[in-house]
């Protein structure tokens, strides 16, 4: 049996990971402040897929990774308005409705949440769904 890896030592991994771009080059997170020790907060930007309605398009998200993260998934929500089946109107997504997220495993990271949101992004029957204004965001309501 594998050893399980504790909540801060997995963060600190992504952290390291995001900080240094040692990621894909479509997406990027962080911490959203230096100064939180539970590792808590963080923002991820997505890039548009291209030959899409999203493309030159850059989405920024909310990511919250609570004390049972990565055995449970973070809550995600879009700050950056986006029309997608999984978002709701409050920009909240429904991991459930991403086909690859929906039985969530302990080896996803926020990098795979934010390329299987790009992923779907690119889906034939939501590549050219209208979109609402670049640079219009949600009202955040935690």
């Amino acid at each position: 049996m594998a050893a399980k890896v504790p909540r801060n030592f997995r963060l600190l991994e992504e952290l390291e990971k995001g900080e240094k771009g040692l990621g894909a080059e479509a997406c990027s997170y962080g911490l959203a402040d230096g100064d939180d020790l539970l590792m808590s907060n963080w923002n991820g930007t997505i890039l548009g897929p291209p030959h899409s309605a999203h493309e030159n398009r850059i989405y920024s998200v909310n990511l919250h990774c609570g004390p049972e993260y990565p055995d449970i998934p973070p809550t995600v929500q879009f700050t950056s308005k986006v029309n997608l089946p999984c978002v709701d109107r409050n920009g909240k997504v429904d991991l459930a409705k991403l086909p690859s997220l929906q039985l969530w495993k302990r080896d996803f990271t926020m990098e795979t949440i934010l390329l299987e949101l790009r992923k779907f992004m690119s889906l034939p029957q939501h590549k050219k769904l209208p979109q609402p204004t670049e640079g219009s965001t949600y009202g955040i309501i935690n």
